[in-house]
């Protein structure tokens, strides 16, 4: 195991159960998925010593900040980590710089201030550092409390529904700085999120949490293909999560092709420029499944699949089907009668069909 990777182990029974282990490497980023109340902000808090749980061991690498079975317990100024709050936490009475600061107070005095400078430029803040919380916008905001979390020289970067506080135009700035400055550190980052667009978009792996119970962990496109995950009917539905290229974009007809593992996508060309790397969110609710290559449709993508799991769901009358496209997989959502029309069992050979303006496509930075 890298010496820098985050190792936690959490058990209580109260105030809120959590039942959970697992790791993250330096480079990783592990969103935490689930209801309200499941416990990922109390895992948050574990890591960062503000909660102390019944039994419970968090260690980086060799450096061991918890072992309830010990009594050892590192105080949270002794963690390295780096916090950004779901609400900010910043002080309405200071300045950018000077909350930027308070975090560098292990720093020589002589060194504050060009590390100050450098964090804020860093977070696209240069010349607002003397406005206070009040002069500034939700988005500003946030990228101080960023900048803050920086200054620790984290070797775990924790981050509460670090988007949930601005409009979707603000966030998509901020996910994109955050992600710049992510691949730039190469620490474990923990992200709690209940938005999927948040996983899409920012996490590598993914754990899935159900009244403090880990339902599934691992990579972002093996979870979010599970056929047997209830979590994923709810807030934007199941999906599968791919990594492609652009391969070719041809402005005349407004579409461009991405190329993935199982074979290539045909998707609105937007913004995207050949060569770029793309994460796509296949909802699986806008994945037909067909026996033939069929005739005289508008829709692009036609994938030949092959069936891996059914799970039917008896009280909607519906299945989820999970369906192997090469070495990637896909997810669909169709009735019960249709999975007795089509004959849909494991090894079934069947066709997806997906419109072209159902795949969900975000640039990578």
């Amino acid at each position: 195991m890298d010496e820098r990777t985050l190792a936690v182990a959490i058990h209580q029974a109260t105030p809120v159960p959590i039942d959970v282990t697992f790791t993250c490497r330096p480079g990783e980023v592990l969103g935490l998925y689930g209801p309200s109340g499941s416990g990922k902000t109390t895992i948050l808090r574990t890591i960062a010593g503000l909660h102390m749980p019944a039994h419970g061991r968090v260690s980086v690498g060799d450096d061991v900040w918890l072992d309830a079975g010990t009594g050892l317990v590192r105080a949270t100024h002794r963690r390295r980590v780096g916090f950004v709050f779901q609400d900010y936490a910043l002080f309405p009475h200071l300045t950018a710089i000077e909350h930027v600061r308070i975090a560098l107070d292990p720093l020589p005095a002589r060194d504050r201030d060009g590390r100050v400078a450098h964090l804020l430029a860093a977070v696209q803040l240069a010349d607002k550092g003397r406005r206070r919380p009040a002069e500034l916008s939700g988005g500003e905001r946030q990228r101080v409390a960023i900048a803050r979390a920086l200054a620790r020289d984290p070797a775990v970067l924790l981050l509460d529904e670090p988007f949930s506080a601005v409009d979707r135009v603000v966030r998509r700035r901020v996910q994109d700085l955050l992600a710049t400055i992510q691949q730039s550190l190469d620490v474990p980052v923990v992200l709690v999120t209940h938005d999927v667009d948040d996983i899409v978009r920012f996490a590598s792996h993914l754990l899935v949490l159900d009244r403090g119970r880990a339902l599934a962990c691992g990579p972002v496109r093996e979870v979010t293909t599970r056929a047997d995950l209830a979590w994923a009917g709810e807030g934007a539905g199941a999906g599968a999560v791919i990594d492609a290229r652009v391969t070719d974009v041809d402005h005349a007809r407004g579409l461009a092709t991405l190329a993935f593992e199982g074979g290539l996508f045909v998707a609105p060309a937007a913004t995207l420029s050949a060569g770029c790397r793309v994460r796509v969110r296949v909802p699986a609710r806008d994945v037909i499944l067909a026996t033939d290559v069929p005739a005289g449709l508008s829709l692009h993508n036609v994938l030949p699949a092959t069936v891996t799991a059914v799970t039917p769901d008896a009280a909607r009358r519906q299945a989820s089907v999970q369906l192997a496209v090469g070495g990637e997989r896909l997810l669909a959502e169709i009735t019960g009668d249709a999975v007795d029309r089509l004959s849909v069992q494991p090894g079934r050979r069947l066709y997806a069909l997906i419109k072209s303006v159902s795949l969900q496509v975000r640039p990578l930075t």
